[in-house]
C-alpha cells in the first residue's frame, strides 16, 4: 500500500512538472514559471544587483569641493571588451534576468503570461546600467515599454530610461520625457522623487542650477530614503551657493543637520563646514562660529572627519590673519588619520605654499607647490596654473639666493676688522657650544657636517668627490674626517712609541685613557678660529665690483619676476629702486626704469610714474622704451620690437651670414639687457661663433650661456648641448674616403672674394641644368670669418667627384679654372665642426 502512495504521488508530480510547459497557458503554468522565476531566479539576481550597487558606493569618492551628483556611481572611461564586466556582481545579476527570461517566459499568440518578466527585463536594464553599458540598458527600458505598457513597472522603467538618457548626455531629451511622464502619470512617493532628481541632474549637467532647485527640492521632501534626503538637501545647498545665495543655502544645510544620525555623517559634517564657509561676520557673532568649529573638533564622533574640520578652523584663522595659528591646524588636516581627500590636501598645500610665497620664504614655498601638484589631477586649470608659478619660483629662489649671499658677504666687508672678528667671534663660539654637546652625545657624523664656510663665506670646506676611489688616503675628506676624529678622541699627541700612554704618564697596555682624554683642543682646528673667516672675506676692489654688479643683476631678475610673472607690483618696486640706488651697470639702468614706470602705473603711483616717463623720454629719447612710452601702438599684432630683431638676425643665421649674426646678437644683448630676450640672442651668438670658429670656441660660447642664463630656457638647453651633444661632436674624426658613398666638391675663397665666388656659383648652377646633372645642388658655405665655399653636392664617389671638377674645367663653355677639392660628406661635416681643412688637405 505504501509503495502504491509513493508512486501515485511521483506520477502525479512528475505529471505536473510535463503540465507546466512555457508554450500552454494554464494556471499550473503560469504559477510555477512566475514563482520560480521571482522566488529563486530574480532573487538572486537582486540580490547580486545590491550587493554590487553597495561595492559601488564604498568605492565612490564623493568630492564635496564641487557640486556631488544626485547618484553615487563612478563613471569610467575604460574601454571593455565585448562580453566583459566592470562588476562581477552586474554581471551576475544580468546573467540571471537572462536565465529568468529564457526559461520562464510564456510568449503565448504575443501576449506574455508570466507577469514577472517584465521584472526581469528591469533587472537586466538595472545591471546594465550600473555595469556603465548604457545603450544595451536603454534597449531592455525600451522594450518594458513597448511590451508591457500595463506592467506595475511602467512608471519605474520610464524614470530609468531617463536616468539612461542622461548617462548617454541626451539632457533635453530626459527633461522633454521627464516632463510628460510626470505630467500624465500618477506616481507614488518615492516614484515621484526619482523623476525629479533625475530631472535636476539633467538641468545641472546642462549648467542650469536655478532650474535644479525646484525639482530637487520636491524630491529631498518626497523621497522616503533618509540617505537620500540628507545628500538631496546637501546638493541643493551646494546650488544655493553656486548662485550667491548663502541664505537659503544654510537653510538647506540646516535641513542636512537636522537629520543627524538618519542619514550618512559625512553629509552632516560637510553642511556644518559650507555654514562655516558662508558666515558673514557683520552679521552674526563671530564667536559663535568659533565655538561651533571647536565643538566639532571635540566630538568623538567626528574622527573621521578632523582633517575636514581642522582645514576648517585653518581658514577661520587665516581670514583673521591669524597666520601662525592657521598654519597649525592646516598642518593638523594634512596630518590627520582621517585625511583619504587628495583635493583637501591639495588645497591645504597650495595655502601653505601661497603663505610662505608671501613671507618671501621662496625654497619652502616650492617645495608645498610640488606637493599640491603631486595631489592635484593633471587635467584641472588650476594645475597648470601653479605648475606655472612653481617653475618661476626656481628663478626667484636662485636670484635671491645670490641677493642674499652677495649682501651678506658686501655688509661685512663694509665693517672695521674688529667687527667683523666680533661677529665670527660669536659665530664661532657658537660652533664650539654645539660640538661639544654633540660629543657628549655622541653624533660625531653630525658635528663633523658642521658649517664649514661661516655667515657670508662661500664654504671652504672639502666636497666629497662622487668618483673618488674607496681607498681612505685617495679621499682628502676621510683623511680630514679622521684627523678631527682622532683629536676628539686621543687629543693633541706627539708622534712617538707608545703614543697612547705617553701623554697620559700609563706604560700598561690596557689602562684607561684619561677623562680628559677625549676633549677636543679647539685650537687644532681652523674652523673654530675667526680669522679663518674674515680672511676669507674679499679685499680686491674688482672682486667687490663683481659682487655688486651680480647682486644689482639678480635684484633686476627678481624685480622682472615679481612684475610680469607674479603680480607682485610693490616686491618688484622694492627690488628695482634696490637696483637704481646701488650704482648698477650701465646696461641695467634703463630697463630699470622702464620697468619700475610699468609698475608704477600698475599701483596707481600715477605721480612716480611721471616722473620716470619724463627721465626716460629726456635721456633715452632714441631708445626701444622711449618708443613704447610715447607711442603704445608700437607693439603691433601682439609682436614686440625685440621679437622683430629676434627674427631678423635668427634669418641672417639661416643664410649663413654668421660674423653678421655676431656683431647684430652683441647690439641687440646689451640694447635688450635683462630682458627674456636676452637669453635667446646669447644662444644664436654661441649657435654662430660654432658655426664660424669651430668646436672648441663653441664649447666656450655655450658654457658663458648656460653660467649666465642658468634659470632660462636658452641656458638650460646650452647646458644639455654641453653635456649630450658636444661630447658626440668631439669624437669625430677624419676618416679615409675610400669607402664614402656620398662626396663633394668644394672651391675655396678667400672672404673678400664674396662676389667672385657668387659667380662661380652662378656659373656651376648653368652647368648643372645645361648638363642634366637634376640630382647635384650647389650651396656657398662659410667656413671661417676669412674663407668660404662654394659647394657641389651628390656626388657618389670620388672618382666621379673629380671627375666632374676635370668637366667643368675642360669644357670651353664653363672653363671652370679654380683648384678644387673632392672630399667626402662625413668629413665635410668633420672640418665645419673643428676647422681642420688644412689638416685634411696634408694627411688625407
Amino acid at each position: 500500500m505504501r509503495r502504491f502512495t509513493q508512486a501515485f504521488f511521483i506520477f502525479v508530480l512528475l505529471g505536473a512538472i510535463i503540465s507546466c510547459s512555457r508554450k500552454k497557458d494554464t494556471f499550473i503554468s503560469r504559477s510555477w514559471h512566475s514563482v520560480t522565476a521571482e522566488y529563486n531566479t530574480l532573487y538572486n539576481g537582486n540580490l547580486a544587483l545590491e550587493t554590487g550597487r553597495e561595492e559601488l558606493n564604498q568605492n565612490y569618492r564623493d568630492n564635496y569641493w564641487d557640486v556631488l551628483p544626485i547618484e553615487r556611481m563612478q563613471i569610467d572611461e575604460e574601454i571593455l571588451l565585448p562580453d566583459s564586466v566592470r562588476n562581477q556582481n552586474f554581471g551576475v545579476a544580468e546573467e540571471k534576468a537572462v536565465k529568468a527570461i529564457q526559461r520562464h517566459s510564456m510568449l503565448i499568440a504575443g501576449e506574455e503570461e508570466n507577469p514577472q518578466i517584465d521584472e526581469a527585463y528591469m533587472l537586466l536594464g538595472k545591471a546594465r546600467y550600473f555595469d556603465q553599458r548604457f545603450i544595451p540598458a536603454l534597449e531592455a527600458f525600451n522594450y518594458i515599454l513597448q511590451k508591457y505598457p500595463a506592467s506595475n513597472s511602467i512608471r519605474t522603467a520610464q524614470v530609468w530610461r531617463e536616468k539612461t538618457n542622461i548617462r548617454l548626455e541626451n539632457y533635453r531629451i530626459a527633461i522633454k520625457n521627464l516632463k510628460r511622464i510626470i505630467d500624465n502619470s500618477q506616481f507614488e512617493d518615492q516614484e515621484y522623487a526619482d523623476a525629479k532628481a533625475a530631472m535636476a541632474q539633467a538641468y545641472i549637467n546642462l549648467k542650469y542650477p536655478d532650474s535644479a532647485l525646484a525639482p530637487l527640492t520636491t524630491a529631498a521632501n518626497f523621497t522616503k530614503k533618509d540617505e537620500e534626503k540628507g545628500r538631496y538637501f546637501f546638493i541643493l545647498g551646494q546650488l544655493y551657493n553656486l548662485l550667491n545665495q548663502p541664505e537659503n543655502a544654510n537653510l538647506a544645510f540646516d535641513e542636512v543637520i537636522d537629520l543627524n544620525r538618519k542619514s550618512p555623517r559625512i553629509y552632516m559634517i560637510n553642511a556644518y563646514i559650507q555654514k562655516a564657509r558662508n558666515f558673514n561676520s557683520e552679521e552674526n557673532d563671530d564667536q559663535q562660529l568659533k565655538q561651533m568649529l571647536t565643538d566639532l573638533e571635540e566630538d568623538r564622533e567626528n574622527r573621521p572627519f578632523l582633517d575636514k574640520i581642522y582645514f576648517q578652523i585653518g581658514e577661520y584663522y587665516h581670514q583673521r590673519d591669524s597666520i601662525d595659528t592657521a598654519i597649525v591646524y592646516y598642518n593638523k588636516s594634512l596630518r590627520s588619520r582621517a585625511n583619504s581627500d587628495p583635493y583637501l590636501r591639495s588645497i591645504n598645500y597650495e595655502i601653505m605654499a601661497n603663505i610662505n610665497f608671501d613671507r618671501s620664504d621662496y625654497p619652502r614655498a616650492a617645495k608645498y607647490f610640488d606637493s599640491t601638484l603631486l595631489e592635484m589631477p593633471s587635467n584641472l586649470r588650476e594645475y597648470r596654473t601653479i605648475e606655472k608659478k612653481r617653475k618661476n619660483l626656481d628663478n626667484v629662489i636662485f636670484y635671491q639666493a645670490i641677493a642674499d649671499k652677495n649682501d651678506s658677504i658686501l655688509d661685512l666687508t663694509e665693517l672695521p676688522r674688529e667687527e667683523q672678528i666680533a661677529f665670527y667671534t660669536t659665530y664661532t663660539d657658537k660652533l664650539k657650544e654645539d660640538y661639544q654637546k654633540q660629543i657628549k652625545a655622541g653624533e660625531t657624523q653630525a658635528a663633523l657636517a658642521l658649517n664649514t664656510a661661516g655667515p657670508g663665506v662661500p664654504n671652504i670646506g672639502v666636497p666629497v668627490e662622487e668618483n673618488a676611489s674607496n681607498f681612505y688616503f685617495y679621499s682628502e675628506n676621510r683623511i680630514n674626517r679622521g684627523e678631527r676624529e682622532f683629536l676628539r678622541v686621543w687629543g693633541n699627541r706627539k708622534l712617538a712609541d707608545n703614543w697612547r700612554w705617553v701623554a697620559t704618564g700609563n706604560t700598561g697596555v690596557n689602562q684607561p685613557v684619561e677623562e680628559n682624554a677625549g676633549e677636543f683642543d679647539f685650537s687644532s682646528d681652523p674652523k673654530f678660529d675667526p680669522l679663518t673667516y674674515v680672511d676669507k672675506l674679499p679685499t680686491d676692489n674688482k672682486v667687490i665690483d663683481s659682487l655688486y654688479n651680480d647682486r644689482n643683476y639678480a635684484y633686476y631678475q627678481l624685480g622682472l619676476i615679481y612684475n610680469e610673472k607674479f603680480g607682485e607690483y610693490q616686491l618688484a618696486v622694492d627690488r628695482l629702486e634696490e637696483v637704481l640706488a646701488s650704482n648698477p651697470e650701465d646696461r641695467l639702468i634703463l630697463p630699470s626704469k622702464y620697468n619700475l614706470y610699468k609698475a608704477y602705473g600698475r599701483l596707481n603711483m600715477q605721480e612716480k610714474q611721471g616722473q620716470m616717463k619724463n627721465d626716460i623720454v629726456s635721456n633715452y629719447p632714441d631708445s626701444q622704451y622711449a618708443l613704447f612710452i610715447q607711442n603704445p601702438q608700437s607693439l603691433v599684432d601682439g609682436e614686440s620690437i625685440p621679437k622683430r630683431s629676434y627674427e631678423n638676425t635668427l634669418k641672417l643665421f639661416e643664410n649663413q651670414q654668421f660674423s653678421k649674426v655676431i656683431s647684430e646678437s652683441d647690439k641687440f644683448i646689451t640694447r635688450y639687457s635683462g630682458e627674456e630676450i636676452a637669453p635667446k640672442f646669447e644662444l644664436l651668438k654661441a649657435m654662430a661663433i660654432g658655426r664660424l670658429r669651430g668646436l672648441a670656441e663653441y664649447r666656450k660660447a655655450l658654457s658663458y650661456v648656460s653660467l649666465t642664463y642658468p634659470q632660462s630656457p636658452e641656458g638650460q638647453k646650452a647646458k644639455e648641448m654641453i653635456s649630450a651633444t658636444l661630447p658626440r661632436l668631439s669624437r669625430l674624426q677624419l676618416q679615409e674616403d675610400s669607402l664614402a658613398t656620398n662626396y663633394k666638391l668644394i672651391y675655396e675663397f678667400e672672404n673678400s672674394k664674396l662676389e667672385e665666388a657668387q659667380a662661380l656659383q652662378q656659373k656651376i648652377d648653368t652647368a648643372l641644368v645645361d648638363l642634366d646633372y637634376a640630382n647635384l645642388s650647389t650651396s656657398l658655405d662659410t667656413y671661417t670669418d676669412d674663407r668660404i665655399f662654394v659647394v657641389i653636392h651628390g656626388l657618389e664617389d670620388r672618382t666621379k667627384a673629380l671627375g666632374f671638377g676635370e668637366l667643368l674645367r675642360e669644357n670651353d663653355d664653363y672653363n671652370v679654372e679654380n683648384d678644387f677639392l673632392a672630399i667626402s660628406t662625413d668629413n665635410y661635416r668633420v672640418i665645419l665642426l673643428k676647422k681642420n681643412l688644412d689638416t685634411y688637405k696634408t694627411d688625407y
